[in-house]
């Protein structure tokens, strides 16, 4: 007999397995011999009591053994297979190409930026000189803006798509069976690259292409049919073309409104990254003066409303890093990551308030109205760092008194911050929500063992943050889903305003893939 039950273990007990065995026996009043195995399905933490614990979801095997499953996928060779070109190797590219070889097609990759390896300099060169590469970045290059900020496989997308295939599929390449089982499923940025790059070797291996550094510059469209993605490099032919170029491409929008192909503006969030030390928030998210070793950071999520608007916390790091995420010169974009084990001294999140089309002048039908409006903050507050990718800041209680901090705590930004006064960055009705919302949050989480909570002067806001998603979304149908203009074209992911997250980035690249194959067929 297989059964699910609910289980509740403390910390100290968490990685005894004859603990929680001897645990399932007690609650269920079985006798050893009569258990057969046992599987932990997911796992939890509930800190909502004085006392954390774990909450499990376990399948019991009672008088019979479990069958034995391994999670395979045979990709066959595709290399002399009808062509699909794929612009952009992040989640929603790479999990496209996959699907596309299981489905019998060729996936043709076209990636402008570097594979994972290379990026490393670029990166490098962000961090520590300032210097950033318009190609090659955070944003851009081999495994999209996720691999080297953060790799949070978290997400509410299972209406959307088999979310265990696409875990599998990182299980499989390398990925910890851990993200099978945690409520929060999280790689980390030190350990993404290895496998993004078995992912690749995967799409090669089975007669797929992957070119990097090279640019997508123009579409050869004939009767509103795509035909060939012409590039920097040479021209690429295909049966259609999956567009899953992230939500910072401002060219390849640019490309097609040139092209008189249909864009839409898209409301978008807008705010800061905020950055605690994490113990603030171990203590009060556990409430406890010391996070039990078998405890991990913890995080925190947070939301409320001010003048009829949605003020949030997003994309929260326990353990991480802020980082510059800019893409062109003159502007600062800040976004947050994490290594696997989250052991850095800091925590961060977004924080940020939604931005509605009566916020933005411009006309209805412009489709860069929100785009050109997020650009010019991100330049507003390059101007105020002070420029070398230096971003401004401002402590939390100075920010809501509006007082420009006399100097910054140490922090985990590395090209540096300059003290600033954000309500010069931010537009009037961001900076006054933020300022509304903090206090309200620190009402949330307040402090014990003497310090202050989540509304401290130990808190930095760091601007911007705003690359939420995309403030542009390319229109397809909803059940074939080309765009409404070209037969053959696939707007895909982020970029296209579909998704959010390498979870649902890749649910969407599949979806994509399987679109393709039954157009085809």
């Amino acid at each position: 007999m297989k059964k699910e039950i609910d289980l509740v273990i403390s910390p100290d007990h968490i990685l005894d397995q004859s603990y929680i065995k001897a645990s399932i026996l007690q609650q269920e009043n079985l006798k050893d011999n009569r258990l057969k195995y046992f599987l932990i399905r997911k796992r939890s933490i509930d800190a909502r009591s004085k006392h954390p614990v774990y909450r499990l979801k376990v399948v019991l095997y009672i008088d019979e053994n479990p069958e034995v499953q391994h999670f395979s996928i045979d990709y066959k060779s595709v290399k002399d297979a009808k062509q699909v070109i794929i612009i952009g190797a992040g989640p929603a590219g790479l999990f496209a190409a996959l699907r596309l070889i299981e489905l019998g097609l060729k996936p043709i990759i076209i990636e402008r930026g570097k594979d994972v390896k290379e990026r490393r300099r670029d990166l490098a060169a962000i961090n520590k000189d300032g210097i950033l590469n318009p190609e090659s970045n955070y944003c851009f290059g081999e495994g999209g803006a996720g691999t080297y900020s953060d790799g949070k496989l978290y997400t509410r997308s299972d209406k959307r798509g088999d979310v265990n295939k696409m875990l599998e599929i990182f299980v499989a390449h390398g990925a910890t069976e851990d993200i099978l089982v945690d409520a929060r499923p999280h790689i980390g940025t030190n350990k993404l690259p290895q496998i993004i790059t078995a992912i690749r070797e995967t799409i090669l291996n089975a007669g797929g292409e992957v070119h990097f550094n090279t640019k997508l510059i123009d579409l050869e469209i004939k009767n509103q049919t795509f035909k060939t993605a012409i590039t920097d490099k040479g021209n690429f032919e295909g049966e259609a073309l999956i567009l899953a170029t992230g939500h910072s491409a401002k060219d390849i929008y640019q490309l097609l409104h040139q092209k008189s192909i249909l864009l839409e503006a898209k409301p978008f969030a807008l705010g800061v990254r905020i950055e605690h030390p994490q113990y603030i928030i171990d203590q009060a998210q556990y409430n406890a003066k010391e996070r039990h070793p078998n405890l991990p950071p913890s995080y925190y999520s947070l939301v409320t409303q001010v003048e009829d608007r949605g003020v949030f916390s997003f994309c929260m790091c326990p353990g991480g890093i802020i980082a510059p995420c800019s893409t062109e010169a003159n502007e600062i974009v800040v976004n947050g990551w994490s290594p696997s084990k989250r052991n850095n001294p800091y925590a961060n999140s977004g924080t940020v308030v939604q931005i509605n089309f009566d916020d933005v002048p411009g006309k209805d039908d412009d489709p860069f109205r929100l785009l050109n409006f997020q650009s010019q903050i991100e330049q507003s507050a390059f101007t105020a760092g002070g420029g070398n990718l230096k971003a401004p800041a401002q402590r939390m209680v100075d920010f809501v008194n509006q007082k420009t901090s006399n100097d910054l705590p140490d922090n985990s930004y590395l090209p540096g911050l300059t003290s600033a006064d954000l309500y010069q960055v931010l537009p009037a009705f961001v900076a006054k929500r933020l300022q509304k919302a903090l206090p309200t949050f620190g009402n949330k989480m307040p402090g014990i063992y003497g310090n202050n909570g989540y509304y401290t002067n130990e808190a930095i806001l760091v601007g911007v943050e705003s690359r939420t998603s995309s403030p542009i979304r390319i229109p397809r149908d909803k059940i074939t889903l080309q765009h409404p203009q070209i037969k053959g074209l696939f707007p895909c992911a982020e970029g296209a305003g579909y998704a959010g997250g390498i979870i649902s980035a890749a649910i969407d690249g599949e979806a994509c893939a399987n679109a393709i194959f039954k157009s085809l067929n």
